[in-house]
């Protein structure tokens, strides 16, 4: 009787601590919903209420004309959206592909220049060319200049990703390659059939890593891309901004002008600009989620 009293007790205290565990959860979760929430509000809010009232959860005065601003030019912004949509994919394929055979050999006992690879790639993530170099061998020597390779070329390789991807592939049992090797697989059949199949947790997280980077960037645009069919999602965001902070600015300097600043987007443009940019990878998240805690955790243990 003792033994099933305790048993019970057992039970009920293991659910009392779930309760409060997943109350925990909720409460943090609405706590992370909430800011997006405010944005979409203040996104749909007019300009004039928002700095009225302030942000708030549900819009205080419904109004579109932030979206309406940033889709004026509906076409430039679908092409945008492809340039984008592009250049990720073929970055975060090719990139994890490449900086993969690169982790794999350095994780190998066999490799005879291991360490002096590794120092070298590592070496990278404390100096860098600088921009001027960086733009002249753009420019002048590899001539990408508005050519939509220049998206794509200087983002498939991240020295931190390599580091992270070889740490990973030394985690798997040597036997498994020795049983490969002696079976007579060829180092390119051990590396496909073998280690790619069984790092998909650090591969998936990379890839996303990766994925957020390339779609998040506008500064490599800006340097290379004068091509009005070549520009980024988040380049011409940043354009339709600061094409609006020149307009207020003009308007504020010169009398006699009909036009109420309130009338024209501000900070609801930020907002909507947000969810424009935002939106897609908010749906390619949940497919990466569940491999990003063994993903990061495992490449992250060993030097």
């Amino acid at each position: 009787m003792r033994s099933a009293g305790k048993t019970e007790e057992a039970v009920r205290h293991k659910k009392k601590t779930q309760w409060i565990s997943h109350t925990i959860a909720i409460l943090f979760s609405a706590v992370c919903i909430i800011p997006f929430l405010i944005v979409i509000s203040s996104s749909l809010t007019n300009e004039f209420a928002l700095s009225e009232y302030g942000y708030q959860i549900w819009p205080t005065v419904f109004d579109t004309t932030a979206y309406q601003y940033i889709f004026r030019n509906a076409e430039m912004v679908v092409n945008a959206y492809l340039v984008t949509i592009l250049t990720t994919v073929v970055t975060t394929v090719f990139g994890v592909l490449f900086m993969a055979m690169i982790a794999y050999p350095l994780s190998r006992r066999n490799c005879s220049f291991r360490s002096p690879l590794s120092f070298y790639i590592f070496f990278t993530m404390l100096f860098s060319g600088g921009l001027v170099p960086s733009y002249i061998l753009m420019t002048q020597y590899l001539h990408l200049k508005d050519n939509i390779l220049v998206l794509i070329i200087p983002s498939l390789i991240n020295a931190f990703y390599v580091i992270m991807i070889r740490t990973f592939f030394q985690s798997l049992p040597e036997s498994l390659f020795e049983s490969a090797k002696i079976d007579g697989a060829s180092e390119f059949r051990i590396f496909f059939s073998i280690a790619m199949p069984l790092s998909v947790p650090v591969l998936a997280s990379v890839a996303f890593f990766t994925a957020m980077g390339k779609w998040n960037d506008w500064y490599t645009a800006m340097l290379y891309i004068n091509r009005e069919d070549l520009i980024p999602l988040q380049y011409m965001l940043y354009r339709i901004q600061n094409n609006l902070q020149v307009l207020l600015s003009a308007m504020t300097n010169v009398s006699g002008i009909a036009i109420d600043p309130h009338d024209l987007p501000g900070n609801n443009l930020i907002m909507a600009m947000a969810v424009v940019a935002t939106g897609p990878m908010l749906f390619v998240f949940p497919f990466f989620q569940k491999y990003f805690v063994e993903g990061l955790t495992v490449g992250a243990v060993k030097g």
